[in-house]
Parts: C-alpha cells; sequence; structure tokens
C-alpha cells in the first residue's frame, strides 16, 4: 500500500518545510523574488517526485504542473495545479491508488488542486473551457511517462487557434478590468487581477505563446513586438509585482493578493520604506508603496495596450489602408497612426494635436501600436519650453471645448503621461492616496470620474439618471469652464494646507497662460475655491432658515454661479464611491439649490411666504383624497411654523391624512411609507411626548439594522412628539410592504411596552476604520440666534452609533429638535439642534461632551 511504501512521510513532511523556509529566508535576507518562486518549485518538484515514484503507479501515467506551477513559478501561498495523466481511463485499483496519492500530498502540507484525466478528455475539457485550455498551455512534465506527456502537447499544439484563443482571453481580460471598475487606481488594488496587474502581463505572454510568436519579453523584442526597452520595462514591472504580492503571502500567512490598508503599511516597511515630513505634507510609508505601485500599473497597462495591439497585428492580418487626416496622421482601419515614426520629435505641438484630432473624428476608435509607443517615448518632450508655446495652449483648450471625446482625451492623455507633463501640478497627485475613508480612487481617478461624470449630464442617452442635472446645463453657456474647474478642484491636495485655496492658485495661472476671459476665470477660481461649500450647507445645516438661505446666496451671487457649483457639487459626489451618493444627498442639494435661486431672482427667503406656499401645495394633495375640506384645521392649529418650514408639501399632507383624527390618541401612532426621494422609508412616530423617545426609536431602527439618514423631531403645542424619519436597509426595495407593515406593528410596540432602553453596543470598527483611525470630535455651541445649541459630531461610522448618541442626550434629558445624519464612506458627521437646562451650566455641558466622546469610541 501507498501508506506502507511511505512510512517515512513525516520525514518527507520536513523536508519539504525546511527547504521552504530556507528559501524563504534568502529572500528575505536578498530579496531576489524570482529566485524564490525558482526554489519553492524546486522544492515542490522534489516532494512530488519523491511521493509519485513511490507511488507505484502504472507506468502509462504522469504527474503534469499546470497553471503558474507549470510556468515554473510557485507563491508562497498559491495553490500547487497538478494533472494525472492516464494513458486510458482509470479501473477501481487505479482509482483507489490515485486516491491516496492525492490524500498524502494534503498531509505532506501540500496546497494542491488537482484534476485527473486522459488526453482525450484534456482535449474535450479544453475544447470547451478556456481556463482549462490555458492552464494547459504551461503544462510541464515533472514525472512520469514522458511520451505520454508529448502525445498532449502534440494535440494541443495541433488544436490550438491562436485567432479564437486572443479573442476569448482579451474579451476575459475585459470584463476583468470592468469587475475592477476599469482602474488601477483604486486604493486597495487586487496585485494578481485589477488592471495593470500580473495578470495583465500574463495574458500578453499567453496569447504570443498560443500563436508561437514568443514565450518570453526577450524573444517579443527579438521578433520586433516590442522594443528592447519596453521589454526591460516590463520585466521589472513584473518582478516588482512579483515582489509585492510574495511579501503579501508572508505577511498574511495565506493567499492573499489584494493591497489592503491593513497591510500596505507593513508591507511598505519590508521594502524599507518609511513615512516622510511632517505636518500636512506628512507622507505615510503606505502612500509611498501605493504610488510606486500605481506609476508601474500605470506602464503595465500602456505597454499592455501597444503588446496586444501588434500581436493582434500578427495574428489578423489585413491589408493596410490609411487615410489622410491631415499632413501628419492618417486613419487606419479606425485608428489614428502616425505617417512617421520621428513626428513628435520633429513636431512636438503634434503631441496634443492628436488628441485634437480624436475628439473631431468620432470614428477614430484608438491609436495605432506604432503611434502609442512614438508618443509614449516623445512624452518627455513636454517640457517648459512646451507648456508656453502658443500653439500648445490651444491646442489643450480645444480639447477641453471639444464637443465629444473629452473623456477619453483625457483619460488617454493621463494614460500616456502627457496629461501630467502638461499640467506638473496634476503629474504630483497621479496615484496620490486618499485617507478621507470615502474617496475610492486616488485623486488624479478621482478627477477623471468628476469629468466623466459632469459630460454624462450632456448626453442624451445619460439623462434619466439625473434629469435636473441634465436640464440645466443643458442652458449653461460655455459649459467647458466646468470641465476646467472639475479638473482643478483637487489638484492641490496632499500639499499641505486648505487644497480649495492653494488649488484655486494653480487654477488662476492656468486661466490667465491661456489666454481666458476675465469672467471666465473668475468663475473657475471660485468654482474650485468654494467646491465644498454647498455640500457642506445642505448636508449640515437647516434649511429651513432663511439666514441660511441667504448666507449661501451671498456667497454665489448670481444664478449662473449657483448652477456652475450645483452641477459640480454633484459631480463630484458621484466621483467619490458609488456608495456615497444616494437620494437623500440628492434631495437636499436640489431643495438648497431651488431655494437659493428664488433668492438670487429677488424673492427673499421669507419664512411666511414660504409657510404659505407649502400649506396651499399640502391643502391641494389633501383634497386628492376626498377628505373633507376643514379636516386639516385642529391638527395644523397645533403646529407651529417650524414644523411647516422643516417638511415639505407632501410630507405635510401624508401626516395630516395619517393624524388629523388622532390627535389625542393614548396609544403611539406609527405611519410608514416609500421615501419620497426614491430610496428608503419615511416613517412618523406620533405620541405623548418623553424624554426618552429619540433614543428609544433610535434603539428600535439600531437592532432592525436600519440606517438613520434624517430625523425631524417636533414637539406640538398640545405635548405630542411628532417625529419623522429617513431609514434605509439593503432588503427595501425587493419586500417594502412586508417591511412597512412591521414597523409600523413593532415600533408601536416598543413604544407602548416603556420596557427599560438597553445599553448601547461598542460596535466594531470596520477594517478600514481600523487602518486609518479617525478620533472622534464633539462641537457644542450656541446658534446664532442664542435659542439653541448646535451640537456636531464627527467618529467613525459603526452599528448603533445614533442609539448611543441619542442614549447620552436622553440621559442628560436634552431636548432634540433636528438631526442631520451625514455618512461619508466610513466617517459620519452629524449635527444636531438640541437645547436643555444643562447646557446653561458650563461644568455640566463639559460632561455631557466628555460622555459623548466616550459613547463614540468603537
Amino acid at each position: 500500500m501507498l501508506v506502507a511504501a511511505l512510512a517515512d512521510r513525516a520525514q518527507l513532511r520536513q523536508r519539504l518545510k525546511t527547504e521552504r523556509q530556507a528559501a524563504i529566508a534568502e529572500f528575505r535576507a536578498h530579496g531576489k523574488p524570482e529566485k524564490l518562486l525558482r526554489a519553492l518549485r524546486h522544492v515542490v518538484d522534489g516532494v512530488l517526485t519523491t511521493a509519485w515514484r513511490q507511488a507505484g503507479l502504472p507506468a502509462n501515467t504522469a504527474l503534469v504542473g499546470v497553471g503558474g506551477y507549470g510556468r515554473g513559478e510557485l507563491f508562497p501561498a498559491s495553490d500547487v495545479d497538478l494533472l494525472i495523466l492516464l494513458g486510458k481511463p482509470a479501473d477501481a485499483a487505479l482509482q483507489g491508488q490515485l486516491e491516496q496519492l492525492v490524500q498524502l500530498l494534503w498531509d505532506l502540507g501540500l496546497e494542491i488542486g488537482h484534476s485527473i484525466r486522459t488526453v482525450e478528455e484534456c482535449m474535450s475539457e479544453s475544447a470547451a473551457d478556456i481556463t482549462v485550455q490555458t492552464s494547459l498551455l504551461e503544462a510541464r512534465l515533472v514525472d512520469g511517462d514522458a511520451a505520454l506527456f508529448a502525445q498532449l502537447q502534440r494535440r494541443y499544439r495541433d488544436a490550438m487557434d491562436p485567432q479564437a484563443f486572443f479573442q476569448a482571453k482579451t474579451a476575459e481580460m475585459r470584463l476583468r478590468h470592468v469587475k475592477y471598475e476599469d482602474t488601477a487606481f483604486s486604493l486597495e488594488p487586487n496585485t494578481k487581477e485589477s488592471p495593470g496587474g500580473l495578470r495583465d502581463l500574463q495574458v500578453i505572454l499567453w496569447v504570443a505563446k498560443a500563436a508561437g510568436l514568443a514565450d518570453s519579453w526577450s524573444q517579443l523584442a527579438t521578433r520586433g513586438l516590442i522594443t528592447r526597452t519596453e521589454a526591460r520595462q516590463l520585466m521589472e514591472k513584473e518582478s516588482a509585482f512579483k515582489d509585492i504580492r510574495i511579501r503579501l503571502h508572508l505577511h498574511t500567512n495565506r493567499r492573499e493578493d489584494r493591497l489592503v490598508f491593513d497591510v500596505q503599511t507593513a508591507i511598505a516597511e519590508t521594502f524599507g520604506l518609511v513615512a516622510s515630513g511632517t505636518g500636512p505634507e506628512a507622507r505615510r510609508a503606505s502612500e509611498l508603496l501605493m504610488q510606486r505601485y500605481y506609476w508601474a500599473a500605470k506602464t503595465v497597462t500602456q505597454l499592455n495596450t501597444i503588446l496586444l495591439q501588434n500581436i493582434e497585428a500578427q495574428l489578423f492580418p489585413q491589408p493596410r489602408v490609411a487615410t489622410p487626416i491631415n499632413e501628419r496622421f492618417n486613419n487606419v482601419h479606425g485608428l489614428i497612426d502616425v505617417k512617421n515614426d520621428n513626428t513628435f520629435e520633429y513636431k512636438p505641438s503634434a503631441i496634443l494635436e492628436i488628441f485634437v484630432l480624436m475628439t473631431q473624428h468620432p470614428e477614430i476608435t484608438g491609436m495605432t501600436a506604432r503611434t502609442m509607443r512614438a508618443l509614449w517615448h516623445a512624452r518627455t518632450r513636454i517640457d517648459a519650453k512646451f507648456r508656453v508655446d502658443p500653439v500648445n495652449r490651444a491646442n489643450f483648450l480645444a480639447i477641453l471645448q471639444a464637443p465629444t471625446g473629452l473623456v477619453h482625451a483625457l483619460r488617454r492623455m493621463n494614460d500616456m503621461g502627457v496629461l501630467g507633463r502638461y499640467l506638473p501640478n496634476f503629474r504630483r497627485i497621479i496615484g496620490q492616496m486618499q485617507h478621507d475613508l470615502f474617496h475610492v480612487y486616488t485623486v488624479d481617478q478621482h478627477i477623471m470620474m468628476v469629468v466623466r461624470n459632469m459630460r454624462r449630464f450632456t448626453m442624451t442617452e445619460h439623462a434619466h439618471e439625473y434629469p435636473f442635472c441634465s436640464q440645466l446645463i443643458a442652458n449653461f453657456r460655455d459649459r467647458w469652464l466646468l470641465y476646467v474647474a472639475a479638473l482643478f478642484h483637487d489638484i492641490a491636495k496632499g500639499r499641505g494646507g486648505d487644497h480649495s485655496q492653494l488649488g484655486v492658485a494653480d487654477a488662476r495661472e492656468f486661466c490667465v497662460d491661456h489666454g481666458m476671459r476675465a469672467e471666465d476665470t473668475e468663475l473657475v477660481c471660485f468654482l474650485v475655491e468654494q467646491h465644498l461649500t454647498m455640500s457642506t450647507v445642505a448636508q449640515k445645516q437647516d434649511l429651513s432658515d432663511p439666514d441660511v438661505i441667504a448666507a449661501f446666496s451671498n456667497v454665489v451671487k448670481d444664478e449662473r454661479h449657483l448652477t456652475a457649483l450645483y452641477l459640480l457639487t454633484v459631480a463630484d459626489i458621484r466621483g467619490t464611491s458609488p456608495k456615497v451618493w444616494n437620494g437623500w444627498k440628492a434631495k437636499l442639494l436640489e431643495d438648497l439649490y431651488r431655494m437659493s435661486l428664488r433668492v438670487l431672482g429677488g424673492e427673499p427667503h421669507s419664512a411666511d411666504r414660504e409657510l404659505r406656499a407649502r400649506q396651499q401645495e399640502a391643502l391641494a394633495t389633501l383634497r386628492l383624497f376626498g377628505l373633507p375640506a376643514n379636516a386639516h384645521e385642529q391638527f395644523w392649529s397645533q403646529l407651529d411654523v417650524a414644523y411647516f418650514l422643516r417638511h415639505d408639501a407632501s410630507d405635510i399632507a401624508w401626516q395630516t391624512r395619517s393624524l388629523y383624527d388622532k390627535l389625542e390618541s393614548d396609544k403611539p401612532v406609527v405611519k410608514c411609507r416609500l421615501a419620497p426621494i426614491g430610496a428608503g422609508l419615511q416613517v412618523a412616530v406620533y405620541t405623548r411626548d418623553q424624554s426618552d423617545l429619540f433614543a428609544r426609536i433610535c434603539s428600535y431602527f439600531d437592532r432592525k439594522n436600519f440606517s438613520i439618514l434624517d430625523a425631524k423631531i417636533h414637539t406640538t403645542k398640545g405635548g405630542y412628539a411628532l417625529d419623522t424619519f429617513v431609514v434605509t436597509e439593503q432588503n427595501f426595495a425587493s419586500n417594502y410592504r412586508d417591511i412597512i407593515s412591521l414597523i409600523e406593528h413593532e415600533l408601536t410596540a416598543v413604544l407602548t411596552s416603556q420596557d427599560a432602553l438597553p445599553a448601547p453596543s461598542r460596535g466594531r470598527l470596520s477594517r478600514l476604520g481600523r487602518s486609518f483611525p479617525i478620533t472622534p470630535t464633539v462641537d457644542l455651541r450656541p446658534d446664532e440666534r442664542g435659542q439653541f445649541h448646535l451640537l456636531s459630531i464627527a467618529a467613525h461610522d459603526r452599528a448603533g452609533l445614533l442609539y448611543a448618541i441619542a442614549s447620552v442626550l436622553a440621559r442628560y434629558r436634552i431636548n432634540l429638535h433636528t438631526a442631520k445624519v451625514m455618512t461619508l464612506g466610513e466617517r459620519v458627521e452629524d449635527v444636531f439642534l438640541v437645547d436643555g437646562a444643562v447646557l446653561n451650566n458650563a461644568r455640566k455641558q463639559v460632561q455631557l461632551e466628555t460622555d459623548l466622546l466616550e459613547a463614540l469610541k468603537a
């Protein structure tokens, strides 16, 4: 039996462990990734060969390495991919031997991924599955029947269709890129699968090998598909990515290919990188590592495109039909092509001209490989002299003013290293990380996303996404100025100081240098300076306060500036992360826009006028439901002006219809509906007022894992609380009717029972929260009128946070009037309007702030 034949398997296991540790120790001492990968493969080869030979398998069987292991490299925590090749289907006896062999390999501590097939089965599976076909492309005989393995290789080569393989692998690559949002610049990239990572390099070698063109970078250079310089760059980047991936595996002690926040600093330190600088300009070791990674990924992305085009040209030859565009460029099969390889050298202005032409010719979908190569190598011609040339400045403005193709042009310019060289300050933010926990892209990629979002407002096919933005931008004169503002709004990130102010200086210099009119320069600078203002006012201040609207209107001054700032704000928030934008933020911004527009139009933001308008609109809605004409009177008589100013007409009508005949109800009344903002639910609670009511309601939402987006707290003249919440949860869309009934029933029972409130949980910080801790802050100060206090809180988001805050407020008998809940990724910034007797006592106020800080800890 196999187990008896391998009585010394403990010794074999120890050999595997010892030799593996020796190889890793050598790597840690000298840091040579390729040497470690070969050493680990060699260690495993030896163990597998020993086990295979002692297994006593029939002569017509072979042990074959496939995948990465077949390629001859093995990462510390990667699977050992094996094919056990059979000359004929296994009978019961052979099947038993194979099962024992596989079990033994696991017992030895090998993480194996294996398949058992005949040659015929291999060919059948390969024809049906591109993954199997790819793994067999790198098959390597470890031990066994060499003739059988040669037969497999011969059958495989005969069946290979290089064209079909190329199309399948490039399609697979495109789908993989989409999965990773088509960017190498996410803050937690996958070193293997993300665009610009190891997998992109492997795709090149796979399709080249399948086509019989080359097996290595040096062979690709010999065949003329890349230059020697490019081959050297690719080998350097491949080695760098392998090095990082090895360190990830060793640090986490598992197969981990993602450079997540948790490990970035530790991995950086293994390279000897240390934090640099002090104060606002300090840079973490992780930032230095990631910027190196992004630059490498950018190079790989560019060379990947060039190489695949060259290989495609070899596989799909076709007559070259060149249609002249001008004296320097041709259109070759929908790709722009330089007429001369030295075009960019003798005519540097053509570096920007080519992007202008691509925006002017929508039929052009890209550049030929030789054009990209020429442009890539000529990018260093962009210097101070190039930047002051009037022709180049005119070309750059022409790109920004192009009616189509702007986003593609800017992205190509960024990928090719042109944009960062033309705008040196933009070059400083390429690969610049953002540690605010809600941006999911590097600064340069965030800017590209904001420009893209702004551009989408102008496109009819995307008008359904943001119809109000599409309506506004359609009538906006010189909309290209918005793209300039988008390009500069975050350009000063990472320099220390206020990036809005520093960005204004960059924007003004650009506008003046490019001969823009004074009024256009002023608009761009205004947008850069104020790009955070509108979101701050909408999400943190009381929009029912006429003074807030008047102050904001005074900042924007006119409708053109207001519209521009609104469009930039929406595009900016949407460009941070898919998770940050929601219907509630959209409503707050649109409300602020419309109210400010009325003020700018000469209509004062009068509380009386606003109150009458909302009441009239609410009454018109009520009439549609057939209520008696005077049904609202008794209910409205219990409400003050603040209620009408803080609620929309639709909310007033809904609450009136629900409560007009329940004014003196002894039992709590809970009503729920789909939120008018288009996401989540709106919950109204009407009950006799009590000091811990807000905490009790938050406790219920906390137990149900509902997120509170907004809360409006009101007390009627008759001593009843009328509180309204907007809450959301992942499953609302699919079964909202059941959830509405559940909330109305359960929350009524909770408010009726008056059970003791449970102690708030501490909650747990997310993985990102642990990597980038936020020091909680509490700011409590009187409002401008001295009537209420504003309580501002910033902390890590976590389950139960709002309930923890509410519990402290209840304990101090603080009355809550409004709650603005703003979630920015992992960070929350909540603002509460409160009053209470303890706020007039300085010592108790300090104790309240201390207790709140304690409650914010996770």
